[in-house]
C-alpha cells in the first residue's frame, strides 16, 4: 500500500543562500511520497527560482524522483496568500498532509517518516511538529539550542515558540499537546485544514504575513482538534531573528531590538486580529486582568518607544469588519466550549526559569 502523499510548500522571497540545505534535505527523505511545491513570491533577485529550476526541475535523480513543482509570482502576494495558493494546488493533488516550510529550515532524512507515522496514530491531530533546534548558518553546524517545540500561549494572549533559547539536555523529550505549531515547518492534516477553512481562506490573507500560524492554531483549537508537538522528529532552523528566549515581559522588551519595524507592525497587528476572530467571552472575562493588563503596557510602551505601530493599530481597525464577519463564522462552527479553551492558555510555560 502507498504512503499517504505530502506537499511540502516552500514560500520564498530573495533568501536563495538557504535553499540547498532546504531542498536537499527534502529530497533526501527516506519517506517517499513527496511533492514539492516551490512559490517565488516575486523576489527581486532572481537567483532563487533560477536556481531551482537549473539545480532540480530537470534532473529526477538530485530529487530522488520526489516531484517538484515550480510557481514564479508576479507579485508578492504575502506569506499568508501564497501560502493559499500551495495549499489549493497540493488539494488539487490529492494530498493526505501539507507541509508549509520556511527556506531556512534543514530536515534530518527520517522527519516525515516519523512524524507521518505519528499522526497516523490519531486521527484528531490536526498538526504537529518535531523538535525544532537551531542551525548555526554562519558556522555550518547545528546546536542543540532548541528553537521552537510548539507554540506555549499565556493568560494574557502572548503567544511565544516555546523552549527557544533554552539549552536541550533532556528536558525536551516527552511529546506533548500544544497550544500550536510554529510556521517554520508545520505539517497539517488535510481533513484538519479544510474542516477549518474560512471561506476560501485556509490562512487568513487580510494577515499579509506574521502569526498566521498562531491564528491556524488557535482555530485548530476551536474546532476540536489538536496540535502535537513529537520530539522523535529533528529539524534544524536558521531563524532571520535569532533564536532568543521570550519568556518574561524584561526579556520580550530586551529583545524587541533583534525585530524589524515592519516585523513589528504586522506582528502588532496580527495579534489584535487574531484575538478579535478568536477569543470565546467566557475566556477572555475568565483571564480579564492578564488580558487588559498586557493591553494597557503594550499600548504604553508603544506610545513611548514605538509610536509608529498605531499607524500598526489604525490598519487594524481597517480590517476589524472584516474580522468581525470571519469571527461570526468562527463562533457559529466551533466545537470546543470556553472550559476546553481554557486549558491551553497557562500561567508559566514548564521551560521558563
Amino acid at each position: 500500500m502507498d504512503k499517504p502523499k505530502i506537499s511540502i510548500i516552500i514560500i520564498h522571497y530573495n533568501t536563495p543562500h538557504f535553499l540547498k540545505t532546504c531542498l536537499d534535505g527534502i529530497f533526501g527523505q527516506t519517506y517517499e511520497n513527496i511533492e514539492v511545491i516551490f512559490i517565488d513570491n516575486n523576489s527581486p533577485d532572481r537567483e532563487g527560482i533560477e536556481f531551482v529550476r537549473d539545480t532540480y526541475s530537470h534532473d529526477p535523480e538530485l530529487r530522488h524522483n520526489k516531484s517538484l513543482i515550480v510557481i514564479n509570482n508576479e507579485d508578492n502576494l504575502g506569506y499568508a496568500k501564497a501560502a493559499n495558493q500551495g495549499i489549493k494546488i497540493a488539494m488539487e493533488g490529492n494530498s493526505e498532509f501539507l507541509v508549509i516550510t520556511n527556506p531556512d529550515i534543514i530536515y534530518t532524512p527520517e522527519y516525515f517518516e516519523k512524524i507521518v507515522e505519528r499522526i497516523e496514530k490519531d486521527p484528531k491531530i490536526a498538526s504537529i511538529t518535531g523538535k525544532v533546534y537551531k542551525y548555526d548558518f554562519a558556522n555550518k553546524k547545528p546546536t542543540n539550542i532548541i528553537d521552537t517545540v510548539g507554540l506555549f500561549a499565556y493568560k494574557s494572549r502572548r503567544i511565544i515558540d516555546d523552549g527557544q533559547g533554552v539549552e536541550d539536555v533532556g528536558q525536551f523529550d516527552q511529546e506533548q499537546e500544544v497550544f500550536g505549531i510554529s510556521g517554520a515547518c508545520p505539517l497539517y492534516r488535510r481533513e484538519a485544514i479544510t474542516d477549518v477553512k474560512i471561506g476560501d481562506e485556509y490562512l487568513d490573507e487580510n494577515f499579509f504575513m506574521y502569526k498566521e500560524d498562531v491564528d491556524l492554531s488557535w482555530r485548530f483549537l476551536l474546532f476540536g482538534w489538536k496540535n502535537l508537538f513529537y520530539p522523535k522528529a529533528i529539524a534544524y532552523h536558521g531563524r532571520g531573528t535569532g533564536v532568543i528566549r521570550r519568556f518574561t515581559n524584561k526579556e520580550v522588551v530586551e529583545n524587541r531590538k533583534n525585530l524589524s519595524k515592519f516585523q513589528k507592525k504586522f506582528s502588532f497587528r496580527n495579534q489584535l486580529l487574531m484575538e478579535v476572530k478568536n477569543e470565546i467571552p467566557g475566556n477572555f472575562f475568565k483571564d480579564f486582568f492578564q488580558i487588559v493588563g498586557k493591553k494597557i503596557l503594550m499600548f504604553g510602551y508603544i506610545t513611548i518607544f514605538e509610536p509608529y505601530l498605531w499607524g500598526s493599530f489604525l490598519g487594524f481597525l481597517k480590517l476589524l469588519p472584516a474580522t468581525l464577519k470571519k469571527r461570526a463564522e468562527i463562533m457559529k462552527r466551533k466545537k470546543s466550549s470556553s472550559k476546553q479553551m481554557s486549558k491551553h492558555f497557562g500561567k508559566k510555560s514548564k521551560y521558563e526559569k
